[in-house]
């Protein structure tokens, strides 16, 4: 009996293993990423995010229009939300200029500023790399600039950014 344990047991060298298709990966964001970012107006803030600092995750957005990354961090004690949705990403975006909306979310605070459409901010993306052979794993990075604030949706202020830079990941397969 204890052999046949031993023999399933994978050595503790052994590379971990990729979650089965249609699996949701843990939360992280892989060794290289990170988002920063300087947050101006109704929030000041330098987001310096990396590490076990910064949880991710990215999917494809409803009816399949592009994707949306989300960065979660914190800033004191409160946690913060970074949503970059981009609905022209496909998987061959690298060095693309894409229109996207932007979502700042203050949890616990409840306050939720975000780009009204389409034309305030750009993301320019760096890179789209396959994490394996699955073809639905990616590192994507890039960065963000808005020409104006993202103005607070449950109220009357706004916040601006500037030198948002993020590498993420995305699973073309999550829902």
């Amino acid at each position: 009996m204890l052999l046949a344990i031993s023999a399933c047991k994978q050595p503790e060298n052994a590379a971990p293993q990729a979650p089965e298709p249609g699996v949701a990966a843990p939360p992280g964001c892989g060794a290289a990423g990170f988002l920063k970012a300087r947050v101006y107006g109704a929030i000041s803030a330098t987001l310096d995010w990396s590490g076990d600092d910064l949880k991710c995750e990215g999917m494809p957005r409803p009816e399949g229009r592009g994707a949306r990354l989300l960065f979660t961090g914190s800033v004191g004690d409160r946690s913060i939300v970074i949503i970059v949705a981009m609905p022209e990403l496909t998987r061959a975006s690298a060095d693309a200029e894409l229109a996207s909306n932007i979502t700042f979310i203050e949890e616990g605070g409840s306050r939720f500023f975000s780009t009204a459409d389409l034309d305030v901010c750009i993301t320019q993306i760096g890179s789209t790399e396959a994490l394996d052979d699955s073809g639905d794993r990616y590192s994507v990075s890039g960065s963000v600039y808005c020409v104006s604030p993202l103005a607070e949706v449950n109220g009357d202020s706004s916040i601006s950014l500037s030198e948002l830079s993020f590498s993420g990941l995305l699973d073309w397969n999550a829902s």
